[in-house]
């Protein structure tokens, strides 16, 4: 069949050369021939990616081995990054994936595949980060091809970083889950501010909404009744938001509010004591010296690893394990300056990319920041973390590539989930019934450039 094929295209090529240009005649016989190349979508490459895995885990006797400068590395998977995965060509494929060492560390492998769906195979595997570090980063050309470029020699937006301002559209999609009984959702929609302007260009949703007012904070919550009808829905809200790099500012409100315990991040106790042994004789220094020092505590103690109890933000379980996401960071760093007496708070939104203009975001973000010397300095410690080359940065900066969704733990909204207060809203809240659900949800964004505004 195959050889037929061929020698149908031959033949078509050939009376092509009698009554066709050169130029026709070589795109029509490369239209011809696709045909054979199936059609790749990125589904497709995730299960290369995780089959060659699975190869290689077999083989190695329930690891996947690699080594990085003389050590022996066993990996296991932990995830693919679904967002990165491109066909970069006929039976070209490129995917990231996440891979964590018994040691615990975790890397993040660059695979490079050849091949058609079910058949795909590995070419070139290359260690990307440490523990979220890069050790190289990718920038692209004007002709849409990449290129690697190491750390050392990478501008700040390679590390996540745009200076001054941005402007992009922000999609945030819920898929809602089966729903058998009624049900009930609550939605951050973010708002403007001196440092963002947020402006809803349009979104969609399968019943008519309530707008809430959570007003300790400030925060607007989209609020809706669903039914079994809806089970399956999408709600899409796509936002075009110009943001301003946050650099430390002031505020007439009094900031002593903010040095109060919440759920999971207590004040004093266990607190108190680690704080004082941080600070040390940094006490006599000022506000910003000492905060500064359980900054650095918590960059140099910490490890950015998604396992355990992370991503709740409880402050005990991140000064027991001292690992976590930016929730467990953040909420360490707020117990710690409260218990020291320096106002802090809490916020969460989504940051986005800088190394390329489209594209999914790999989920939430928070932040935090600290009252001293009459002004907010925002703080980014998680980052700081994966960037030490930008851990001064992060001490007193926010970029612009960022979009705020609320502020505040422990919300209080009426109506509210039966659960009580929310203890940070990123992801939509859900409940059918009495029951928690968890609806998927998926960020997007589309960077405007300054040619484009113009």
């Amino acid at each position: 069949m195959k050889d037929s094929r061929v020698l149908f295209v031959f033949m078509i090529a050939l009376m092509m050369a009698c009554n066709s240009s050169t130029k026709q005649k070589k795109e029509e016989i490369k239209e011809l021939l696709s045909e054979n190349i199936p059609k790749v979508v990125t589904a497709d490459i995730e299960a290369g990616i995780k089959a060659n895995i699975a190869k290689r885990v077999e083989e190695g006797g329930g690891y996947f081995h690699m080594s990085s400068k003389g050590k022996e590395l066993r990996l296991e998977l932990v995830r693919v990054h679904t967002e990165y995965l491109s066909n970069l060509g006929p039976r070209r494929h490129f995917a990231c994936v996440d891979l964590a060492d018994i040691s615990g560390d975790v890397y993040d492998v660059d695979f490079f595949l050849e091949g058609d769906p079910g058949k795909m195979n590995v070419t070139e595997t290359t260690l990307h980060k440490l523990n979220g570090k890069p050790l190289y980063t990718w920038k692209q050309r004007k002709n849409k091809t990449w290129y690697r470029v190491p750390v050392q020699n990478a501008s700040s937006d390679l590390l996540g970083v745009i200076e001054g301002k941005d402007k992009f559209e922000f999609q945030y999609e819920v898929t809602l889950p089966e729903i058998k009984e009624s049900a009930k959702i609550w939605i951050p929609v973010p708002q403007s501010d001196r440092f963002q302007n947020v402006e809803l260009l349009r979104f969609e949703t399968p019943v008519e909404h309530q707008m809430l007012e959570e007003k300790t904070n400030g925060n607007k919550i989209l609020y809706m009744k669903l039914f079994p009808e809806h089970s399956g829905k999408k709600l899409e809200f796509i936002y075009e938001v110009e943001r301003q790099e946050k650099k430390p500012y002031e505020e007439d409100a009094s900031p002593e509010r903010y040095l109060n315990a919440s759920l999971l991040m207590p004040v004093g106790d266990r607190f108190q004591v680690l704080a004082d042994s941080i600070i040390g004789d940094k006490r006599s220094g000022g506000t910003i010296m000492k905060a500064r020092a359980l900054y650095d505590y918590i960059i140099d103690n910490m490890r950015y690893i998604k396992a355990g109890k992370y991503g709740t933000g409880d402050a005990v379980y991140a000064c027991d394990a001292l690992t976590g996401n930016c929730t467990e960071f953040h909420s360490l760093f707020i117990s710690l300056a409260r218990s020291a007496g320096i106002p802090s708070r809490f916020a969460v939104g989504a940051s986005i990319p800088s190394d390329r203009d489209e594209g999914g975001i790999d989920g939430y973000h928070c932040w935090a920041e600290f009252y001293a010397e009459g002004k907010w300095w925002p703080v980014d410690i998680s980052e700081a973390n994966k960037y030490t080359a930008l851990a001064t940065y992060y001490f007193g900066r926010h970029p612009a590539n960022r979009i705020e969704f609320t502020r505040g733990r422990d919300l209080l909204i009426e109506p509210g989930p039966k659960s009580g207060s929310i203890n940070f809203l990123a992801y939509p809240v859900m409940e059918i019934g009495d029951t928690p659900a968890f609806p998927k949800t998926f960020f997007s964004f589309n960077r405007k450039r300054e040619k484009e505004v113009l």
